[in-house]
C-alpha cells in the first residue's frame, strides 16, 4: 500500500510526526507538502493530493490542516474523492466502513498524536462494509445543478 500525505503550514508538525509513524508501520508514502511552517494555502496541497488518489496513483490520502475543514472541503471537490474529517478513531473507522472514504483529514489543532496515529491505522486497515452503505455511496457524485434525480 502506498499513500499520499500532505498538509498546510498549520498541519506541518503533525504531518512530520505521522510520516515517522508511517515509516514505523512500514507504509510507503509520498509527501505532497508543505515542507515548512511558512504560510501555505490548503487548497493547493488538497487538490494535488486528491487528484493523485482519484487517478489511482495512491490508494489513500492523508490531509492535515488546523481544523481539517479546509483540506476536507477542497479534497471533496475532486471527482471520485470521498474525504472524511476524522477527529478521532471512531470517525476514521466509520468513514471507511460506511462511506468508503479514500482520504482521511485530520484537525492538527484538535487531535493528539496518539489519536492521530490510531485513526490512521484504523483508516488504512478498515474495510468498506458494502451492503446498504454501497447503495448510498453510489449516489455520491459531483452535483450538476438539477441533474440529481432524487432531489
Amino acid at each position: 500500500m502506498k499513500v499520499a500525505i500532505g498538509s498546510d503550514h498549520r498541519g506541518y508538525r503533525l504531518k512530520e510526526e505521522i510520516k515517522e509513524y508511517l515509516n514505523e508501520i512500514k507504509v510507503e508514502f509520498e509527501d505532497f507538502g508543505t515542507f515548512s511552517e511558512e504560510s501555505y494555502d490548503y487548497p493547493d496541497v488538497s487538490f494535488k493530493l486528491a487528484e493523485s488518489v482519484s487517478r489511482g496513483i495512491y490508494e489513500f490520502g492523508i490531509l492535515i490542516c488546523s481544523t481539517g475543514q479546509g483540506t476536507n472541503i477542497s479534497a471533496n471537490k475532486v471527482k471520485n474523492i470521498r474525504s472524511a474529517l476524522c477527529p478521532n478513531p471512531t470517525f476514521a473507522r466509520l468513514a471507511r466502513e460506511h462511506n468508503n472514504a479514500n482520504i482521511i483529514t485530520l484537525p492538527a489543532d484538535f487531535i493528539n498524536i496518539e489519536d492521530a496515529k490510531t485513526s490512521i491505522l484504523i483508516f488504512l486497515s478498515a474495510k468498506f462494509l458494502g451492503g446498504r452503505h454501497e447503495r448510498r455511496v453510489n449516489k455520491i457524485k459531483l452535483y450538476e445543478g438539477g441533474k440529481y434525480e432524487n432531489l
